[in-house]
């Protein structure tokens, strides 16, 4: 797995100490500014998109594998279309698809069984 950071370098800013006790040309140590927020988002989206991703890909495994059973006449097939519903509800309760495509694609399913 990459790593998620985003590439962007740490902003450093330099101050010149004023005042009687400042030697001419005498610098302040390196001041690390706070992460903005846009980048600290941009992380997070990152980390959500790569979730989402792989529970995608884990219903398009189920699926083929109902496609599988169903080509070949398995019993299990309605084993594997209630695991597909499953994971299609979890996937709609927790954001990774809308409520529509999943029953869509739910229904799509079921009609192949018949």
């Amino acid at each position: 797995m990459r790593n998620l950071r985003p590439s962007y370098k740490v902003l450093r800013i330099e101050f010149t100490i004023r005042g009687s006790m400042a030697e001419p040309g005498e610098k302040k140590k390196e001041v690390k500014q706070k992460r903005p927020s846009a980048l600290k988002r941009d992380m997070q989206n990152e980390k959500r998109r790569l979730c989402n991703r792989s529970y995608r890909a884990k219903v398009g495994t189920a699926v083929r594998s109902f496609e599988k059973a169903l080509s070949q006449k398995e019993p299990s097939v309605q084993a594997k279309l209630n695991a597909i519903f499953s994971l299609m509800d979890k996937g709609v309760k927790h954001g990774v698809y809308k409520l529509q495509k999943a029953s869509r694609t739910k229904s799509r399913l079921q009609a192949r069984v018949k």
